[in-house]
């Protein structure tokens, strides 16, 4: 899967290579041709970071309606009941399809082990050891790489979306790959990209979750929702130069105790749930907490005390957790770990029906990057892999929907562009872009973080619309932005990987950040992932849904 000669025309495009989009390329039919595109290697992505693990209700004493009721206590009167109960009911024959692929979920003699995390009334999460998302990412790889239908294109860089003019139809994309930009046709193209949580300043998300494709979705013309709802897991490790790794819920499910600097369980002063109240009231207490009590919020922490788990299931059941902590010169067994929230998870996303379509022909979503209907306002834990696998599952029935429109698509040619740029103006241009990159998360994190309001909203919007006129005004951009498919650029500069997918990230980036910003400021409410201090409560006309389309915003009622 090194340099490889694509062709240019696939059945199937699926762009994205984490569980969502693995599970997708497996269960189209094997009589199509499948492209699955990575801007890294295959299971570098969000689902591999996954440690909790995955939702089910497969116990004896639990039922696919008990996990339907706790998701949609959780969503906070946002849940579309018809997506819910899809996921829920389909839930357990998934669970049975990854066993069956080979997923080596934890067990309790023959019986799969069943966790408690926060918000759920039973013991339903499976899990393998505190890295069930690289179990199952590595499980699905190992899988695809078996497929003769599936050409895996790798370092790839989807850009954009090509849309017929005439039919409005999704006809393939165009990808940066190897120096140059092509387009590649497809009778469906499937985003699986996962979140956007690069564009918060603290995020547990991989450098790779830059919105790609939400951003390129809005930009050809998709209806996007709920935008503004965005889970801040409340653990993340915050220590100085460690990355924010995430320390699952399901040690605090375990018994593990949230604590201050005396040693107090605070977390009840919030929620007689304590720190298993659900996860935007846990991270609103740990903020609210380190309000009153720290110097400084940007380094501020609480601590998170695993002593109370015995010391044998810390280690049968957290054994990457004690290996990182170990690595940043932290003794889980000895002390507590210094924990703050950061951006997690994005509820909102492509609008998207039981059946993965868009509101664009030919284009469908799964995974993170869709608006399935079944997070409401706030995901309930565990239910963001099950997503990936039902929902995956649903393209099994696409071969129905494409072969009628293969013919539409007519042969084309196109004379081949090169562009290059004097190296003094191309390092020049790089500079301005890695400047917007720093600057860009921490004005969102300090704007629409855990905690938001009007006037922080409106600054930050006016400040990314004049960025995103200083990025239109680069050359680089004056060129790419003029593209029309299916024209072939060669780009003769020098490095021109890492900055084309700087100059790429950074773009979807932009988008996205106005994109939350505005949406968070049309909801003038609290609501799950959305918090409000000028509006911190619920209020019964915003029991609707946020679209988006085209730069017009409205609201649409709730499926119930």
């Amino acid at each position: 899967m090194s340099d490889q000669n694509i062709p240019s025309q696939f059945d199937v495009l699926v762009v994205g290579a984490g569980a969502a989009g693995l599970y997708t390329a497996l269960c189209l039919p094997e009589s199509l041709s499948v492209g699955l595109i990575t801007k890294e290697t295959v299971a570098l992505s969000a689902s591999d970071w996954a440690q909790g693990g995955i939702a089910a209700a497969i116990a004896p004493e639990d039922s696919p309606s008990l996990h339907i009721e706790d998701t949609i206590r959780a969503g906070a009167g946002l849940c579309d009941l018809e997506a819910v109960e899809f996921l829920a009911q389909q839930a357990p024959s998934c669970i049975k399809s990854l066993v069956n692929l080979g997923v080596a979920f934890d067990r309790n003699g023959q019986t799969l082990a069943l966790t408690l995390e926060a918000a759920h009334s039973r013991h339903r999460v499976l899990h393998a050891a505190d890295t069930t998302g690289r179990e199952v990412t590595t499980t699905l790889t190992a899988q695809v790489l078996r497929r003769p239908n599936i050409q895996v294109i790798q370092q790839a860089l989807a850009l954009s979306l090509w849309i017929d003019p005439h039919s409005r139809r999704c006809r393939g994309i165009s990808l940066f790959y190897h120096g140059k930009i092509t387009w590649l046709k497809a009778d469906a193209v499937v985003l699986a990209t996962g979140g956007g949580g690069q564009v918060f300043a603290q995020t547990t998300n991989p450098a790779v979750s830059t919105g790609d494709g939400v951003a390129i979705a809005y930009r050809a013309g998709a209806i996007l929702r709920d935008l503004e709802f965005v889970q801040f897991h409340p653990t993340a490790l915050t220590k100085p130069g460690a990355d924010r790794f995430l320390i699952s819920e399901a040690v605090r499910g375990e018994g593990a105790h949230l604590i201050d600097n005396e040693g107090r369980r605070f977390a009840f002063d919030y929620h007689p749930s304590g720190e298993l109240a659900p996860r935007d009231v846990v991270s609103r207490a740990i903020f609210s907490h380190l309000q009153r009590t720290a110097a400084d919020l940007a380094t501020a922490h609480v601590w998170l005390d695993m002593r109370p788990i015995p010391p044998d299931k810390i280690r049968h059941r957290f054994p990457n957790i004690v290996k990182v902590c170990q690595s940043w010169g932290i003794d889980v067994f000895q002390e507590p770990i210094p924990v703050a929230p950061a951006a997690h998870y994005w509820m909102g996303g492509i609008a998207t029906d039981l059946h993965n379509h868009t509101n664009i022909p030919g284009l469908y979503a799964v995974g993170e990057t869709a608006s399935t209907g079944v997070h409401g306002a706030n995901r309930l834990a565990s239910n963001s892999l099950l997503e990936c696998i039902v929902f995956g599952a649903q393209m099994a029935h696409v071969q129905d929907e494409i072969t009628t429109h293969q013919d539409e698509v007519s042969e084309f040619t196109a004379e081949p562009l090169t562009f290059s740029m004097d190296s003094h103006e191309w390092q020049n241009q790089q500079n301005q872009l890695e400047a917007l990159r720093q600057k860009l998360p921490r004005l969102v994190w300090q704007s629409a973080g855990i905690c938001r309001q009007q006037s922080g909203l409106e600054t930050a919007i006016a400040t990314i619309a004049t960025w995103q006129q200083d990025f239109a005004a680069l050359p680089l951009s004056q060129f790419l932005l003029s593209l029309n498919p299916p024209t072939p650029v060669t780009l003769e500069l020098p490095d021109v990987e890492p900055h084309l997918r700087l100059w790429a990230e950074t773009r979807n980036l932009l988008d996205i950040a106005a994109l939350i910003l505005k949406s968070a400021a049309l909801r003038t409410e609290s609501r799950g992932g959305h918090y409000r201090l000028d509006y911190p409560q619920s209020h019964a006309d915003w029991q609707a849904h946020t679209l988006v389309q085209d730069h017009h915003w409205w609201k649409s009622p709730v499926s119930m």
